[in-house]
């Protein structure tokens, strides 16, 4: 379950929900230092920008929890990170 967490004290990487150590190191990879850069990015773009800066694939669920923390700085309530693992199924799916 994510952090209980109000948007308004959302200064650093690791206090967005579904974020921990790991996950801030990822987006710090790709040039997102604060949580406020995450308005309007793509996490479909994002997750290809991790993978080609790490020359790996990650699971696909990093992106259900791009999505969930972009949707979150964008004024979504703050979900479980799988919430969005069928959108992006789906969206993949049909992209």
């Amino acid at each position: 379950m994510p952090k209980n967490i109000e948007r308004e004290a959302v200064v650093k990487l690791e206090d967005l929900p579904n974020i921990g150590k790991a996950g801030a190191a990822d987006l710090r990879c790709i040039g997102i230092h604060r949580p406020d850069q995450l308005v309007g990015k793509s996490p479909f773009e994002m997750y290809d920008a991790l993978c080609a800066k790490t020359g790996a694939r990650h699971d696909p669920c990093v992106i259900d929890v791009f999505i969930s923390v972009v949707r979150f700085m964008e004024g979504a309530p703050a979900l479980p990170w799988w919430s969005y693992t069928a959108e992006r199924k789906r969206l993949l799916k049909s992209g």
